[in-house]
């Protein structure tokens, strides 16, 4: 059943205000965790992407579960908006405790690090699943979902850049020669902003998809029309690859800047200074946030213009060939670093975004040839994937650096210095590769979500719980 109305702009903007908070987290995950808890939290570099890896398949087993329970919920305010209420605060509070450095032995601080972030991740992974499942139910509008996604995504990046720019500075600010109490201080801050945006979502926002009418509950079932989805079996193996190539590169970024760049006197014709390092990694990363803003602006008419597919494809390419050039810098062409991080960043941008509507089609072509729809399970098995991706980009990059003799807070060996240089070009270019290889096998263009999506329109308006036979037969192969 659907409602009439299709949101309006300002409907869908207070959507994108969920990613603004689940975002001032995910890139402090991508950019700076390993960072943070090599040089700030006192663990080894092995343990401390041991512990992500571990902490991330945990979580990732969790999504699932959380995608059901979601499509189970039944409450007045829609069955994924409440998640955004209940648990923001919580969530909120266990980002301070994830960033709060005890005064342990090493054991002590291991077992602080795996509870308190295992906790957070699950935490994260009960608001943000439900949230992200809304661009699902939100509109029953394929063009909607893609412009809500590009709405999203431009608050996401929003985001990013605010990560980017403050937290280095707000945890040295705050903190001074304390960086424990920088970075504590600072996911205060953090914490309550979240706050706030969730529940400007949740007061915001109207659900009005749901499943069929009659729709039987069934964990099988829903399991078997999932798994037998072929364009979402296609895009879950692309996540894998496109967030494994993302994740062993973000990873290293913070040690790149600190122990290969190092001090350098910055010098782009009209502006000159000497930056340090947490300058020159704040700046480098707020410009890639930045340019992707600009980027995901173009997602509507690049999408428009060449088709989902067409489009990531032709954005992704560029985007590797930007972090493969990163292999041939030398410590000194800051400029150069710059320049390739701005081309490679826009277009990189709208790739997340193109992939999360895609993802939103599959939950209306599993419904229009099953007859059944579980959007939750569909988004929380696909973040599952981006988990699964960031396990193993994090433990790879950080057994690479182990395994090359890297050393916090010391002066690095070459061979250390080499592999920081391959992870941030090479090494993840090469993995992004992969991603095409089953991205070449999704079917669902914009002639076929055209069919569906009159279809699926004209089965709400008569009520109708499933396919009839003829539509069933009349199902276009995916393979």
């Amino acid at each position: 059943m659907t409602l009439n109305a299709r949101p309006g702009f300002g409907e869908k903007v207070c959507f994108g205000f969920g990613d603004l908070a689940s975002v001032l987290y995910w890139q402090t995950f991508m950019a700076y965790l390993v960072f943070f808890y090599t040089d700030v939290f006192g663990i080894t570099a092995i343990a401390a992407g041991t512990m992500i890896a571990v902490s991330r398949v945990l979580d990732g087993v969790i999504d699932p579960v959380v995608g059901m329970i979601a499509d189970r919920t039944q409450t007045r305010f829609g069955k994924f908006r409440p998640f955004l209420l209940w648990l923001c605060v919580p969530f909120a509070i266990t980002g301070v405790l994830t960033f709060t450095t005890p005064g342990f032995g090493p054991s002590g601080k291991l077992i602080w690090a795996y509870s308190t972030y295992i906790l957070l991740m699950v935490l994260y992974t009960a608001i943000n699943i439900p949230y992200t499942a809304m661009l699902g139910v939100i509109s029953p509008n394929s063009d909607d979902r893609t412009q809500i996604s590009s709405i999203k995504f431009l608050f996401a990046f929003g985001a990013g850049t605010l990560v980017s720019a403050t937290l280095l500075p707000m945890a040295k600010a705050f903190g001074g020669s304390n960086a424990a109490r920088g970075w504590q201080m600072s996911f205060v801050v953090y914490g309550i902003a979240a706050t706030i945006f969730f529940l400007i979502t949740f007061f915001g926002t109207r659900e009005r998809v749901t499943p069929p009418e009659g729709q039987k509950t069934s964990i099988g079932r829903d399991l078997k029309d999932l798994f037998t989805n072929k364009p979402w079996v296609i895009l879950l193996c692309t996540t894998v690859t496109f967030i494994l190539y993302i994740a062993t590169r973000m990873s290293v970024t913070a040690h790149y800047f600190k122990y290969y760049v190092g001090h350098q006197h910055v010098n782009f014709g009209f502006y000159q200074a000497e930056w340090g390092f947490e300058g020159l990694v704040s700046a480098f990363n707020t410009l890639g946030q930045a340019c992707s803003i600009g980027g995901v602006l173009l997602v509507a008419f690049i999408s428009r213009a060449l088709g989902k597919k067409r489009a990531f494809i032709v954005l992704y390419v560029l985007s590797l060939i930007a972090t493969a050039a990163f292999y041939f810098i030398k410590p000194g062409q800051v400029w150069l670093m710059f320049l390739l991080q701005g081309l490679g960043s826009a277009a990189g941008a709208p790739l997340s975004a193109l992939i999360w509507a895609m993802y939103a089609d599959t939950a209306d072509y599993s419904e229009w040839r099953n007859g059944r729809r579980a959007t939750g399970l569909v988004f929380s098995a696909s973040t599952m994937s981006q988990k699964f991706g960031w396990a193993i980009g994090a433990l790879a990059a950080t057994e690479v650096m182990t395994l090359t003799g890297f050393v916090p807070n010391a002066k690095q060996t070459e061979e250390s210095l080499h592999s920081l240089v391959l992870l941030v070009s090479l090494i993840p270019a090469g993995l992004g590769l992969l991603s095409l290889i089953p991205l070449s096998l999704y079917k669902l263009d914009e002639k076929t979500m055209l069919k569906i999506s009159k279809d699926l329109a004209e089965r709400r308006d008569q009520g109708a719980p499933t396919l009839a036979s003829s539509q069933l037969a009349s199902s276009p192969p995916m393979g």
